[in-house]
Formats: C-alpha cells, sequence, structure tokens
C-alpha cells in the first residue's frame, strides 16, 4: 500500500501545482519527451508499456500501460508526473522549452532519461539550458532510487554494452528531490522491449525491468 498511498498523495499535489491544465487520470501513465535536434525520440515504443506492465504485475501501482509523447510546447506536459527521453543522437531545446521544461520539473515533475547510445553530449548540453546553475552529479550507490523496490547495490545494472565502459547514474536536484535521473553506458530501457528485438538475456531484461520500476517507485515516493 505504500506505492499507492504516495501516488494519491501525488497526484493531490500536482492538481494544486499547475499539473492540472486537462484531466490527470487516476493511473500512472509515462510520457516519451518529443524533442528537437535530429535524434531519433521515438524509438521502440513497446518499452515503456512492457515496463508499466511489470510495475502493475509486481507493485500496487494502478498503471495506465499504453504509449503516449509530449511535447514540451503542450499543454498536456503538466498532466504528466513522470517523462522518459531517450535516442541515440542530438537534441535541441529553444530557450523557450528549456524554462518550460525546468518549470516542470521544479514543480513536482520528473524526468528520466537513458542514454540509448549517442545522446550523452547533445544531453549534457541541453541540459545545461534547462539548469545552466546546476551539474549532473553522480548517484552514489547507497541512495534511495538504488534501493527501494528492488536492491541495486551497485547502482544501474549493466543491459547493453555499448562501449564497454561501467554504468553509471545522474541526477540534478531541486529542493533535494531528485528531479532528472540520467544513465549513461547501462541502456536499461533497451531491456524493457521485447525481448528478441535487441536479444535481450532473459537475467539482463529482468534487471532492466526491476531497475525501471524502482526509477518509478522512487519518483512517486519523492
Amino acid at each position: 500500500m505504500k506505492e499507492i498511498f504516495k501516488y494519491i498523495l501525488l497526484i493531490v499535489f500536482l492538481a494544486s501545482s499547475g499539473f492540472s491544465q486537462t484531466n490527470v487520470s487516476s493511473a500512472f501513465k509515462i510520457a516519451r519527451l518529443k524533442y528537437n535536434g535530429g535524434g531519433d525520440w521515438y524509438n521502440d515504443p513497446n518499452e515503456e508499456v512492457n515496463l508499466l506492465k511489470f510495475i502493475r504485475e509486481n507493485t500496487l501501482i494502478d498503471v495506465e500501460p499504453k504509449y503516449e509523447f509530449v511535447e514540451i510546447s503542450s499543454d498536456k506536459l503538466f498532466t504528466y508526473p513522470f517523462l522518459f527521453m531517450t535516442g541515440h543522437g542530438n537534441i535541441v531545446f529553444t530557450d523557450y522549452e528549456a524554462k518550460r521544461l525546468r518549470s516542470y520539473l521544479e514543480n513536482g515533475g520528473f524526468l528520466y532519461a537513458d542514454d540509448d547510445y549517442g545522446m550523452d553530449k547533445a544531453f549534457r548540453r541541453e541540459m545545461k539550458k534547462v539548469f545552466p546553475d546546476k551539474d549532473l552529479i553522480e548517484i552514489p550507490y547507497s541512495y534511495g532510487l538504488y534501493h527501494c523496490h528492488y536492491s541495486f547495490p551497485d547502482g544501474p545494472p549493466k543491459i547493453h554494452e555499448h562501449d564497454g565502459k561501467p554504468p553509471q547514474g545522474f541526477g540534478i536536484f531541486h529542493n533535494n528531490r531528485l528531479v532528472v535521473y540520467y544513465t549513461y553506458e547501462s541502456n536499461p530501457s533497451d531491456g524493457w522491449n521485447d525481448p528478441e528485438v535487441h536479444n535481450t538475456p532473459p537475467d539482463k531484461r529482468d534487471a532492466a525491468l526491476k531497475f525501471g520500476t524502482n526509477i518509478v517507485v522512487w519518483a512517486l515516493s519523492q
């Protein structure tokens, strides 16, 4: 009951803080963030759907397992408590989009970004537009996100090899709340996909789905 209680509190907060521009469903949804710049923000749309199904089966969180995307300029942005962002290439935020995304994050929203290989440089550059006064800092393994539902004592799991570097998790905080979480050289979201898409071994896929569950639980519990 812990997760669902905290989610109810989150919905109440969103309704009173600007996240009620349109009707907010009682079921938790993830919105894929659409961005400009040429990167493939839209790749692998089954990822969120599969993660949400896993969350429904393994937690008490009421979810709506379907694919949705949103642009930063859309009025619907503030109806989603959780944004997911991924891709392999370039990202560009206008000044207006950077300010609007910052407003979203400072007023209760959460962004999870997963480097699908090739978006690291652009993501770091554009996040400096959003938070010029903050840096992405590496999250210590003792942090609650790594232990809130499943245990990940070594931090993010290594789902895809990429450059063979160790997986890392970075974050940006606002008023001591994690508002942006970013995985690099880990790529959990590919592990959420249908297993035949990337030939992900069962143990890796299980770790990826469990880790994604932790991210959602942590975002809703703050």
